[in-house]
């Protein structure tokens, strides 16, 4: 089954989700042995694929390095207040091996795992980290060649960014505006010999899953990597580093998804060297902080950048939605993110209002009371978007108007959906304000049309002239953080539907 345009996504924190699973049944929980309950579960949400994030061994000299951070520590007590010892289990961004961790199931949990979910129509999504990995990686004393080396100047100059292990010294990975990260050592994304031993791995990896999800992804660039490193690097390459690798993989696996994390306006090149999704920070941003026109203009861009974005509104680098939006601001940036071309990503926990972000070191986190009412407005959003319009439909912007002593259709946001003769419209108040307005759809064919708006969420029904929705505009008035997500049916093909159920009635 191909993967849809666009496609719905799921993230779960491996570690965390079974140490949850683990407490309620009180007996020990990994990959394999996960009840077939909660796998459905998952799937009633109607997702297209599952992240499960952190999957590979982490690193045992990283926790000991993590353990001497202070400020680490501060936020491990502040997300989990009866913290232990082992709770710390090291970040899944250390990677030691790429080999599924053995109190996660190991490889054979993940098999299990894998089957499981496609079993119920759902892909797998796992992690790779191209930037760096553990101090403790083979690579580090089999290929020292494939890492950014330093000098004992170096390390003397700078000593939280250079480590030294055995005879070599490392340069510590890192973004170029942040200190160096002390737990990882720098790839070189330059060295041809690193290029052909990250396609092999993930060429392992996608025997295992369907897809994965790059972390800082935009750092491989040759132009970021060259401006990061310098002459550290040694000689730029002639081609990029994403490009080599991903059309290697694409070649021998050719629905393989390639998800990036990506930012600094940095999606569309991304996109160009293979990336089938790119992170839309931007908009995460806008939905936050900004207001509807902010919004609009983000949504202008053209359709072909916008179908490979990925939107969101937490992921396990955000803070929780529901400590960071208030209740009707979350439902009505959720309704945004949820029908805008592109893939979406929702994470556990999202849909039960959890507010708490775990460090991703840590394998437990605390005891939250789940918001029902949220989790049924999420599921009622999830039922209405699992169909192939808002997953391989068009996608248009719609206009709003209003009138020169009236501007608060400013605060709204509209677009429609169109495939085959099924359509929707989706308008947002994006503001603590009420706002009247007017909306001008797209669908010329509806002229002289009377069409019957049935609303998904609210369940409210109008009756509406086709031709005043295409030249005037559809009339709306919202309260604060309001939305619209109406079904759009022609009135005589809703007639004959029911003339034909009655003499079905009849014949039987």
């Amino acid at each position: 089954m191909p993967v849809p345009k666009y496609p719905v996504v799921y993230e779960i924190n491996t570690w965390v989700w079974l140490s949850d699973l683990s407490e309620r049944s009180g007996t020990s929980v990994n990959l394999s042995s996960v009840p077939s309950a909660d796998w459905d579960a998952i799937a009633e949400f109607r997702f297209d694929a599952v992240w499960l994030m952190g999957v590979w061994e982490r690193s045992p000299a990283g926790i000991a390095i993590a353990n001497q951070n202070d400020k680490l520590l501060e936020e491990f007590r502040r997300a989990l207040p009866d913290i232990r010892p082992e709770d710390n289990v090291g970040s899944p961004y250390c990677v030691r091996r790429y080999v599924v961790a053995q109190h996660l199931g190991g490889s054979e949990g993940l098999a299990i795992a894998r089957r499981e979910l496609a079993r119920r129509g759902l892909r797998l999504i796992l992690d790779f980290v191209p930037n760096h990995v553990a101090p403790d990686h083979p690579w580090v004393t089999e290929h020292p060649e494939y890492f950014v080396r330093g000098t004992v100047e170096d390390a003397g100059n700078e000593p939280a960014s250079f480590l030294k292990v055995q005879e070599h010294i490392f340069a510590c990975g890192r973004d170029p505006y942040f200190p160096a990260w002390p737990d990882v050592l720098q790839l070189n994304a330059f060295r041809p010999e690193l290029r052909q031993a990250v396609i092999e791995t993930i060429s392992n990896i996608a025997s295992q899953c369907d897809g994965i999800r790059c972390d800082m992804a935009m750092l491989l660039l040759n132009a970021i990597f060259e401006r990061t490193w310098g002459n550290h690097a040694g000689q730029r390459p002639s081609t990029e580093y994403w490009f080599d690798v991903i059309s290697a993989i694409k070649s021998s696996h050719p629905e393989f998804l390639f998800i990036a994390e990506a930012y600094w306006d940095l999606e569309w090149e991304l996109q160009q060297q293979g990336f089938d999704f790119c992170y839309d920070k931007k908009l995460y941003d806008r939905l936050e902080r900004d207001n509807a026109e902010s919004i609009r203009l983000h949504l202008c861009a053209d359709l072909a950048y916008q179908d490979k974005l990925i939107r969101f509104m937490e992921n396990h680098d955000e803070r929780r939605a529901a400590a960071t939006f208030s209740p009707a601001r979350e439902r009505a940036a959720a309704v945004v993110m949820a029908t805008l071309p592109g893939a979406r990503l929702f994470q556990e926990g999202q849909f039960e209002g959890r507010k708490i972000r775990p460090p991703v070191f840590l394998g437990r986190r605390p005891e939250e009371p789940a918001d029902d009412q949220l989790k049924g407005f999420y599921q009622t959003l999830l039922e209405n978007i699992n169909s192939a319009l808002f997953r391989n439909g068009h996608w248009s912007l719609c206009e709003c108007k209003g009138w020169p002593d009236n501007s608060s259709f400013r605060n709204l946001l509209a677009w429609s959906w169109l495939k085959d003769d099924d359509r929707y419209l989706i308008i947002v108040n994006f503001s603590d304000s009420i706002v009247q307005g007017r909306v001008k759809v797209p669908w010329s064919d509806l002229r002289d049309e009377r069409l019957r708006l049935s609303d998904a969420l609210s369940g409210a029904t109008y009756d509406r002239d086709g031709s005043e929705m295409l030249d005037a505009g559809l009339y709306v008035e919202l309260s604060p953080w309001n939305y619209n997500f109406f079904r759009c049916t022609r009135v005589q093909t809703i007639l004959r539907e029911s003339r034909a159920k009655a003499t079905s009635a009849i014949g039987r």
